[in-house]
C-alpha cells in the first residue's frame, strides 16, 4: 500500500520523540515555547492570533523579532473575545499574522484600526470545504494540522518577515529551511506507524472536524461529531450518526480535543465499545499549545503528541 508523503512525515515525528524536540532552543530552527519569542524589546513586534502560529513564527524569527500571541495557551480560538490589553498589543504591532480560512471570526473588527501589514499564513493551501452543518461550503480552517501544510505556513512566515526586515532575509530563510526539516520528520514517522493498518481500521474519529487535512495526507477516513467548535456541540443527531459509523466500521478507538467537553464522545464510546481515553496523553491538541510545562508547548510537540495518540489508539500499540 502506498502512503501519501504527508502521512510519512507525521509518523516520522512520532518516532522522533526520543530526539527531544521540545528541548530545542529558540535559535535557528529551534522550538520556541511560551507566549513570546526571545527577541529584544527593541525588535519589531510580530503579533499572531494564536499560540500555534506564534511558535511557528518564533522558530523562523530567531532573535531578530519579538513574536507574541493574542490568545493564551489553552484558549479556544474560534470565538475568542479580545481584551483591552489585546487592543494595546495590536496598536504596537509591526506585522500581524493570522491563519485565514475564516478561523478568526473575531479578528476583522479587532484589527480594523491597525496600520500594520497582515498576512494570511494559509495562503497557497488547497482548502478542504466543510460539507455539512452551518459551515457547509466554507473552508475547513485547520490547515496547520497537516505537516505538509505546516511547511507552507513556514514559507509564508519567512516571506512576511523578509518584507518588514529585509536585512535579515538570509537568516529567516535558513531558519525556515531547518524548521521545515523537523516538521517533515514528524510526518515521516506517523506514516511509518500507520502503514500496516487494515482498511476497516483506517478511520480517525474526533469531536471536532479539525483533522481533514491530516487524514487526507495520510490516507485515513475522517469522522467527527461537529465540523467546527460551536455552542451546539454534541447534538443527539450528531452523536447517533457517529455511533452508527463507528459500529459499522468497527473503529477501535475514538478521540477528542483538549479544548472541548468530552461528554458526547464518551457516549459514542459507551454505545460502541470503542476505546476512549481522556488522559493528557490521549487527548488531541489542535487550536492551542499548552503552557511550557504541559504536554504540547510547541508546534512540533503538538504534531508529535497527536501522532503518538492516533497511532497508538488505532494500532493498539503504545507510543514509540
Amino acid at each position: 500500500m502506498t502512503i501519501p508523503r504527508g502521512l510519512r512525515a507525521l509518523l516520522a515525528l512520532a518516532a522522533a520523540g526520543s530526539l527531544g524536540l521540545s528541548a530545542c532552543s529558540a535559535g535557528p530552527g529551534g522550538s520556541q515555547s511560551g507566549n513570546a519569542s526571545a527577541g529584544s524589546q527593541d525588535a519589531p513586534l510580530v503579533l499572531t492570533t494564536f499560540t500555534v502560529l506564534q511558535d511557528m513564527a518564533a522558530n523562523v524569527a530567531g532573535d531578530h523579532l519579538r513574536v507574541e500571541s493574542i490568545t493564551k495557551p489553552g484558549a479556544e480560538i474560534h470565538d475568542y473575545e479580545p481584551t483591552p490589553s489585546d487592543i494595546t498589543k495590536v496598536e504596537g504591532a509591526d506585522l500581524i499574522l493570522n491563519n485565514g480560512l475564516g478561523l478568526e471570526r473575531w479578528f476583522e473588527k479587532f484589527v480594523a484600526d491597525s496600520d500594520a501589514p497582515r498576512v494570511d499564513l494559509s495562503e497557497g493551501i488547497a482548502p478542504i470545504d466543510i460539507s455539512e452543518g452551518d459551515y457547509s461550503g466554507k473552508p475547513n480552517p485547520h490547515a496547520w494540522m497537516s505537516p505538509a501544510n505546516g511547511q507552507i505556513y513556514v514559507d509564508n512566515i519567512a516571506r512576511a518577515f523578509t518584507s518588514i526586515d529585509p536585512d535579515h532575509a538570509a537568516d529567516y530563510q535558513a531558519n525556515a529551511t531547518a524548521y521545515k526539516q523537523k516538521i517533515q520528520s514528524v510526518a515521516d514517522s506517523l506514516e511509518a506507524r500507520l502503514e500496516a493498518l487494515p482498511d476497516n481500521e483506517r478511520t480517525l474519529v474526533s469531536c471536532e472536524g479539525a483533522f481533514s487535512y491530516l487524514t487526507r495526507d495520510v490516507g485515513l477516513n475522517e469522522v467527527y461529531l461537529w465540523p467546527v467548535n460551536s455552542e451546539t456541540e454534541g447534538t443527539p443527531q450528531q452523536i447517533a450518526s457517529v455511533v452508527d459509523k463507528v459500529a459499522a466500521d468497527r473503529v477501535p478507538a475514538v478521540f477528542c480535543e483538549s479544548t472541548v467537553n468530552t461528554k458526547a464522545m464518551q457516549q459514542v464510546a459507551d454505545e460502541t465499545g470503542a476505546a476512549f481515553r481522556t488522559d493528557a496523553d490521549h487527548l488531541l491538541y489542535v487550536d492551542s499549545l499548552s503552557e511550557a510545562d504541559g504536554p504540547v508547548p510547541s508546534y512540533l510537540d503538538l504534531l508529535q503528541h497527536d501522532a503518538d495518540a492516533i497511532a497508538s489508539g488505532l494500532t493498539g500499540q503504545g507510543a514509540q
